[in-house]
């Protein structure tokens, strides 16, 4: 099992320390961050129609700007989303009544006001295309330790849990995405004196990316020679815990069960997801199960003291990322 990936203190001061590539004046970088956690209060009060009025004011942060407005567009970004969703479920009249007032304010967005109230989420850069998405996560795992310490030392747990002379390898990896992790173990595998049988049945909630996903590790096994077989396993709820009764099983396979930044998805308060999922997987008899998740207090009670701890450590990745692109700009402009 992985430890985590980065740690609190390493994160506070990457949320403190004064980026001195920043074009702004520090105040401005600290009310902007100021900002932001007084919205996420103000969600966490289920005051929406003040929380979007505020994010009103950091709408126009540019995703390809220094480091603080890279964070404050994407949280922006996210709680724009969060508090649409929060506002479509809403059901008392007193709180859609209260959201109407933006709509005296023309520079703000409209609150559409019926059975599925909601605001308009901020208006953001978005990318769009897969090939975009794609190139942007290679980038950042091109450019950050952590995501490829995570699968350097999963795939070293599992060839050393499965022994040397096991004709058939099964690996369940939980959102396999674009299955970056993969290529270095399938290299390893097929310069073995008699290369196993690799199956690895990738889940997500994309077809069309889990498709994409086993199409390019069709070809990398191909070209290694190495005997292999990938089966999407669709999952439109991807924190489903039991999703792993859903994967099909062969007696003469070792299995591998992988779990990279996953297992945040199926905590709750009472842990009853998480419990669940851990006994479906051990009900599956693997010989080895992964684990790397990022140190974040994912499961507090409290919005506000969940996203406080996920700005500090997405504050250290962008501090990380910024070290690492010194000299060049493609990270910014996603390429």
């Amino acid at each position: 099992m992985l430890g985590s990936l980065n740690n609190s203190s390493s994160s506070q001061d990457a949320e403190e320390a004064p980026d001195l590539q920043d074009h702004r004046p520090q105040s401005q970088a600290i009310h902007m961050r100021q900002l932001l956690i007084r919205c996420a209060e103000l969600v966490s009060q289920s005051d929406f129609s003040s929380a979007h009025r505020l994010l009103s004011l950091c709408s126009n942060a540019s995703p390809y700007g220094d480091s603080t407005e890279r964070l404050v567009h994407q949280f922006t970004k996210a709680l724009s989303v969060r508090i649409s969703r929060l506002c479509s479920n809403l059901g008392s009249h007193h709180q859609l009544l209260s959201m109407m007032n933006i709509n005296n304010d023309p520079f703000r967005p409209q609150v559409t006001v019926g059975p599925n109230a909601l605001i308009s989420p901020i208006t953001t850069t978005t990318i769009n295309t897969d090939d975009q998405i794609q190139s942007c996560y290679l980038s950042l795992n091109q450019i950050t330790p952590f995501i490829r310490f995570s699968h350097l030392t999963a795939n070293q747990a599992i060839l050393e849990a499965i022994q040397v002379g096991q004709q058939a390898i099964h690996i369940l990896d939980f959102d396999i995405m674009h299955g970056v992790q993969w290529p270095p173990l399938m290299q390893s595998l097929a310069e073995r004196s008699n290369p196993p049988m690799l199956r690895i049945t990738g889940t997500g909630h994309d077809l069309n990316l889990l498709h994409r996903t086993g199409d390019r590790l069709s070809k990398f096994a191909q070209s290694l020679s190495l005997r292999f077989h990938f089966h999407p396993l669709l999952l439109p709820n991807n924190h489903d815990p039991a999703a792993a009764s859903n994967v099909a099983l062969h007696p003469d396979e070792a299995l591998a069960v992988n779990c990279i930044m996953y297992l945040h998805r199926v905590l709750k308060d009472d842990s009853r997801d998480l419990h669940l999922f851990l006994h479906k997987i051990k009900t599956l008899n693997p010989v080895v199960v992964t684990v790397a998740e990022r140190e974040a207090n994912h499961n507090h009670p409290l919005f506000s003291q969940r996203y406080g701890s996920e700005k500090k450590s997405w504050t250290l990745w962008v501090q990380k990322a910024r070290t690492e692109e010194r000299g060049t700009s493609g990270w910014r402009r996603g390429k």
